[in-house]
């Protein structure tokens, strides 16, 4: 393997998750870049991927988040779920299990051993069992010291240390001096010492009550321990770490737009954001998981002396609900309280002295006097990285020619830093040195768990191989320059170079990033880049793209020709191919437009307007005209955009279409973790609640999106209809009806969206409101309408519609929803015209889907409903085949049960329902089973 001064060398100081997790971020991008590079891992540790919070040896030591929330990869939430399977062969997954800690080091020991082997001759990666004691200069490069005398000369730092040291500064001397004073329990062999003595006082006192107490208590009150062995814990508050719940709930993530800047006015929102939510959910815990979400953006908004104000007063209650015992904890926790051998209390040591036989005598703040056998120190690690007298930390702080490396943030919790990059005095000469973890909680607050630490890894892997091993940038002609010396343009979301100015790029990638959170004004925005700058072919492009696909707001003509100008004067190679192909999509065959597309995909995977515009979702219409197809273009770009939001998103969706609703619904929360306005990861989860079952979560959870993170959505009718679809599968008439007419009529929703949503929701509302008489159904007479007077008339929406929508459909998709409404008005002449356009079709789905579809609708106003239940039911295998989603395409399986029950068919009814049941329960679909059932019995008595 070849080495040296050509290859750069990162030093990763501790092994921990942070370092560890970091290592695989930075083996992956290597690979995917062909880049190569060293690593240098040190620690003295065995073995990586152990650190203080993994490297337990018990048991009974678990995780605080269930395991499905834990996986390394953001894109892969069954990762290590799966992995946990695998260890026991025949075991079944639990992604709500609370999975031991010690499992978690190796599953990072494995991740990382995996990712090297992987990479190959791209990285190389040595072990270094040592201690890192300070960073310096060595002429081009940097030197880590050590504290064996070595200088490790290298190109970058990662330090990963989290917070290396027990903060016991609160004990008196004489605690702090005694050989009987547990400092740090994680120390190697510490709690062994006291499960073992048997000489002294039984008791223990145990000092801090949050999760390393819980720990702590679980390990010396356990087999192997003194039987009669009492434990106290105090704390200044004595308030335990709530428990989590056996089956997470949802996040309700609050939109903080218009929320205060001052921290009296933050505490007041969030304390009404966690009331709402337990009123509508029944729980507070889904109030405080989306409020953590939002931490970071709400601590930057505080000054100092406010951030100081919540350390001293709220910190420590916020502390209590977000940092949750696991349930199996608590209920072991509960069992020692019970039986008196656990209390918890309220109070601080003021002294303590030796007992003749060993032990301690503690006195307490109150007064009171207890004799212990051990104090344990559980108050967590110290927070001032300026107080821990760790030589490392030390050294990044002290002073030098030019000044120290890194500054201190709130209260020395951590370092300053730009993205992770120490921020020190001297801005020009920064030093290549990146912090993660919990040595950012001053300037983030939220940074200490894994699903924050993973995200922050793969970011400082990319900034790192970035700054030591950057890749060649393309020049306007499309030639390529060393990776030192760019071309200063601006860029993209994505980093794709555009060619225009700062302002109008800026305009440009405000109205992107808007487009892909599927919220409104993002053509506004777009429109005002091209006003900037006349010359910006991308951007109009970009607008005839959206009025095309979209349906956006622009003469597309006009834009179109604005860009085939522009590039003409000023572009790339990739911005004239992204013009061509607008081009070819608006003018060409679909066919024909499609495939210039999926080439320029596969030419730019990161151009992330033109992925848009492939992938069928709310906003477009994509151009796979078989669903796997879509699936394999979202899977095969996983390499491009790894944990991106927005991917997660689409995958995430991806997974759903596919029946993985587990996963699906993970890769959705990791989504709105990163971004909570995301439309797209709602989307997926919404279908992902419906297909479940969980209708009054659905509408709850999607209700509280809407009216917070979701208020600037664009495609608010496509969700209204999602909560309605639970409102119906409820039973809850009067709900749909309030939603329809201040959500979904005209002309509140108009066009392609009142077409697809709001008439099609009528329809099926007709369909579930009919009175499944149980004599007249015996009887071979069908259901009755006896609510259909109350069922909102479909002739608005149809009258408001250009007339082109209902005669010449363009899309299947849209083709079928047009006789869903022309059925639910009862047009048997429009159905006639549209079954016959859809017959003379060349597009084989018009003809052999759609056609007979419209022909069943004409059966079934002239109530053929055997002739209209035969043709429904030829044609639901090939249905998936026009597109959308299974709950758009339900709507024929609605007609299909109401022929059956028409004809008398209960068995066939009966099937179907005993399915759906199965498969997504609702109480709609047992009511109807139960009227079902009582047409057997009573047709079994006659």
């Amino acid at each position: 393997m070849r080495t040296g001064p050509s290859r750069p060398t990162v030093a990763i100081v501790g092994t921990g998750a942070s370092g560890t997790l970091t290592a695989v971020h930075i083996a992956r991008t290597a690979r995917s870049r062909s880049t190569a590079v060293d690593l240098v891992l040190l620690d003295p540790a065995d073995r990586w991927g152990r650190g203080a919070a993994f490297g337990t040896p018990y048991d009974e030591h678990l995780l605080n988040v269930p395991a499905s929330g834990m996986t390394a990869f953001p894109e892969e939430p069954g990762h290590f779920v799966d992995w946990r399977v695998r260890q026991a062969p025949g075991a079944v997954p639990e992604p709500n299990a609370f999975a031991p800690r010690r499992e978690y080091s190796r599953y990072l020991d494995e991740v990382l051993t995996r990712e090297l082997a992987a990479a190959g001759d791209h990285v190389a990666a040595r072990h270094l069992r040592s201690t890192a004691t300070g960073v310096a200069r060595s002429g081009e490069r940097w030197a880590v010291g050590t504290h064996d005398g070595r200088q490790v000369e290298v190109d970058a730092v990662v330090v990963a240390t989290g917070l290396p040291e027990m903060g016991a500064r609160w004990a008196p001397d004489a605690l702090a001096g005694s050989a009987f004073f547990v400092a740090d329990p994680w120390a190697p062999g510490a709690l062994e010492v006291v499960r073992r003595d048997r000489r002294g006082p039984a008791d223990v006192l145990v000092v801090g009550t949050g999760l390393t107490m819980v720990d702590v208590v679980l390990s010396l009150s356990g087999p192997g321990n003194r039987a009669d062995r009492r434990l106290l814990a105090v704390s200044r508050n004595g308030r335990l770490p709530r428990r989590h719940l056996p089956e997470p709930g949802l996040a309700v993530i609050p939109d903080i737009d218009d929320w205060p800047h001052d921290l009296d006015g933050i505490l007041e929102r969030g304390r009404q954001h966690l009331l709402e939510v337990r009123a509508t959910t029944g729980d507070w815990r889904p109030a405080v998981d989306g409020l953590r979400f939002r931490m970071a953006e709400l601590w930057a908004r505080l000054d100092e002396d406010a951030r100081h104000r919540f350390l001293a007063g709220t910190a420590g209650a916020w502390g209590v609900l977000r940092h949750r015992m696991p349930p199996t904890s608590a209920v072991l926790i509960d069992a020692l309280a019970t039986t008196g051998r656990l209390q918890v209390a309220a109070g601080e040591v003021a002294d303590a002295e030796p007992l003749p036989r060993g032990g301690l005598a503690v006195t307490l703040a109150d007064g009171t006097r207890h004799e212990v056998g051990w104090v344990v120190n559980c108050t967590g690690p110290g927070h001032d990285i300026r107080r821990l007298s760790n030589p490392l930390l030390d050294d990044l702080l002290r002073d030098r020619p030019g000044g120290a490396l890194g500054e201190v943030t709130t209260a020395g919790m951590g370092f300053r830093t730009t993205d992770g990059r120490l921020a020190g005095r001297d801005r020009r000469s920064a030093a290549p040195v990146w912090v993660l973890g919990a040595l950012r909680r001053g300037e983030l607050w939220e940074t200490t768990a894994v699903p924050e630490i993973r995200i922050q890894a793969r970011a400082v892997a990319t900034s790192v191989l970035d700054a030591v091993a950057p890749l060649p940038r393309r020049l306007e002609d499309g030639s390529l320059v060393a990776g030192h010396h760019p071309v200063a343009r601006p860029r993209d979301p994505l980093g794709l170079p555009l060619s225009t100015t700062a302002e109008a790029a800026q305009a440009f990638n405000e109205g992107l990033e808007r487009v892909l959170r599927l919220q409104s004004g993002g053509e506004d925005l777009i429109r005002q880049a091209t006003e900037l700058d006349r010359d910006f072919a991308v951007a109009h492009a970009a607008l005839a793209m959206l009025g095309h696909e979209s349906g956006a707001s622009c003469d597309v003509t006009t834009s179109l020709a604005a860009a085939r100008d522009a590039i003409g004067r000023r572009g790339d190679s990739r911005e004239a191919s992204f013009v061509d192909v607008v081009g070819r999509r608006v003018e060409e065959p679909p066919a024909q437009g499609a495939r210039a597309l999926m080439a320029h995909i596969s030419s730019y995977p990161r151009d992330v307007l033109a992925v848009s515009a492939a992938v069928p979702t709310i906003a477009f219409s994509g151009v796979t005209d078989v669903r796997q197809d879509a699936w394999q273009l979202v899977e095969g770009l996983g390499a491009t955009y790894g944990d991106h939001w927005w991917y997660i998103s689409l995958l995430a969706f991806t997974r759903q279409d596919q029946g993985r609703f587990e996963e699906a619904g993970l890769l959705a929360e990791s989504a709105l973790s990163c971004e909570p306005s995301s439309g797209h990861a709602v989307h997926a989860q919404t279908h992902v609640l419906y297909e479940t079952g969980q209708h009054d979560l659905g509408r709850t959870w999607l209700d509280h999106w809407v009216a917070a993170s979701g208020r600037a959505a664009s495609h608010r009718a496509h969700f209204s209809w999602h909560a309605a679809l639970h409102e119906l599968a409820l039973g809850d008439i009067e709900a749909v009806r309030r939603r329809y007419y201040s959500q979904l009529a005209p002309p509140t929703v108009t066009g392609v969206r009142s077409l697809v949503d709001s008439a099609s929701l009528l329809w099926r509302w007709r369909l579930c409101v009919a009175d499944w008489d149980p004599a007249a159904t015996a009887a071979g007479a069908g259901p009755t309408f006896t609510g259909e007077g109350s069922v909102p008339p479909v002739g608005p929406i149809l009258d408001s519609l250009d007339s082109s929508l209902l005669e010449r459909p363009q899309t299947p998709l849209i083709a079928l929803h047009a006789a869903v409404a022309l059925a639910a008005d009862g047009r048997a002449h429009g159905l006639a015209g549209l079954q016959a356009y859809c017959r003379a079709s060349d597009d084989p789905r018009l003809q052999t889907v759609v056609a007979p579809v419209t022909e069943a609708f004409l059966l079934m106003e002239a109530r053929d409903w055997d002739g209209a239940a035969r043709l429904l039911t030829e044609v639901q295998p090939q249905l998936d085949t026009v597109g959308g989603s299974a709950a758009q395409r339900e709507i024929v399986e609605e007609a299909l049960l109401f022929c059956l029950v028409s004809s008398g068919d209960t068995t066939g009814t009966a099937s179907i329902l005993d399915s759906r049941i199965h498969r997504r329960p609702s109480p709609l679909d047992r009511r109807r089973r139960d009227a079902l059932q009582h047409v057997a019995f009573t047709s079994d008595l006659a």
